[in-house]
C-alpha cells in the first residue's frame, strides 16, 4: 500500500481522548487523528519521532492522522485502518500458497445477522454474499480476519494490548464456521519489523489467550505475517513469524 497523501515527519508529543494526538512539525504542535482504538503499549512514547499523512479535504475535522511511531528498535505502523488495505493487495496477489486456488474475494462478509469478518475468499464469483446459508451450502469459503500487532517486547510480537471481546467473538465465530465445513484463518499483520515470535498476550487478556490456542486446535490458520514500513509504502511479506501458543 503506497501512501496517497503527503507523509510529514515529527514528533509525537501525547495521545488523549484516544483518538487524538499532539505531534509537532517543525515548530508547530498540530492535533492528528489517531485510527487505532488499542492502547498501543510499547510505541507511544512522548517526544518519539512520528510519520503523519496530511489530508486537505475540506470535510475532515482534523487534516494529520498519526501513521508511524518510531521505537529504538522499529518503525511502527499504528494506523488500524492500514491492515485491511494491505492484506486486501496480498489477497490479490496470492500472496499465500493456501490462497492460490481462490480468484474471488469479498470485503466484510456478513455471516450473520450480528457479525461481520474481514474478508471471504472462494473459487467462485460472488454475487450476493449475505444471501447464502453458509449453513447448507455446497460450496465451501475461507475466511480471512484481520488483526493489526503493534506490541513487540523483547522481540516477541504479541496480541491484543488491550482486552478485546470483540476480538474474542471474532475467535468463536471463526470455529463456527469450521463446524460448518468451511475453512478459517486469523491473520496477524505486524506493523514493526524487530519481531521474532508471535503469540497471544495473556498477561493482558487470558481469555484471548485461551480462545486463540482453542480455535487453532479446531482448525482455524493463525497467520502472524510481517510488514515492510517506509515513508512511501507499507507492504505485507510472505515471512510467516514462528508461533508460540
Amino acid at each position: 500500500m503506497q501512501f496517497t497523501k503527503p507523509i510529514l515527519e515529527g514528533t509525537f508529543l501525547q495521545r488523549y481522548k484516544r483518538f487524538f494526538a499532539d505531534v509537532k512539525i517543525g515548530q508547530e504542535t498540530v492535533v492528528a487523528h489517531v485510527a487505532n482504538s488499542g492502547s498501543m503499549k510499547g510505541c507511544n512514547t512522548p517526544n518519539s519521532p512520528c510519520l503523519v499523512s496530511f489530508d486537505d479535504n475540506p470535510e475532515r475535522k482534523l487534516k494529520y492522522t498519526l501513521e508511524m511511531i518510531k521505537t529504538p528498535t522499529s518503525w511502527v505502523g499504528v494506523n488500524t485502518q492500514v491492515p485491511n488495505k494491505i492484506v486486501r493487495e496480498a489477497i490479490e496477489a496470492k500472496l499465500l500458497p493456501h490462497w492460490k486456488n481462490y480468484d474471488y474475494y469479498q470485503a466484510e462478509a456478513k455471516i450473520n445477522e450480528k457479525s461481520r469478518l474481514d474478508f471471504v475468499l472462494s473459487d467462485r464469483e460472488i454475487y450476493d454474499f449475505k444471501t447464502i446459508n453458509l449453513k447448507t451450502s455446497k460450496e465451501k469459503f475461507h475466511f480471512v480476519e484481520v488483526k493489526n500487532v503493534s506490541l513487540v517486547e523483547d522481540g516477541i510480537a504479541m496480541f491484543p494490548d488491550a482486552v478485546t471481546e470483540r476480538g474474542q467473538k471474532h475467535l468463536e465465530e471463526l470455529m463456527k464456521l469450521i463446524d460448518m465445513g468451511h475453512t478459517a484463518e486469523i491473520l496477524f499483520t505486524i506493523q514493526r519489523t524487530d519481531a521474532k515470535l508471535f503469540r497471544a498476550a495473556h498477561e493482558i487478556d487470558p481469555d484471548y489467550s485461551k480462545l486463540l490456542k482453542q480455535a487453532k486446535d479446531h482448525g482455524v490458520l493463525v497467520t502472524p505475517l510481517k510488514c515492510q514500513l517506509s515513508a512511501k509504502e507499507i507492504v505485507l511479506t510472505p515471512e510467516v513469524l514462528p508461533l508460540e501458543i
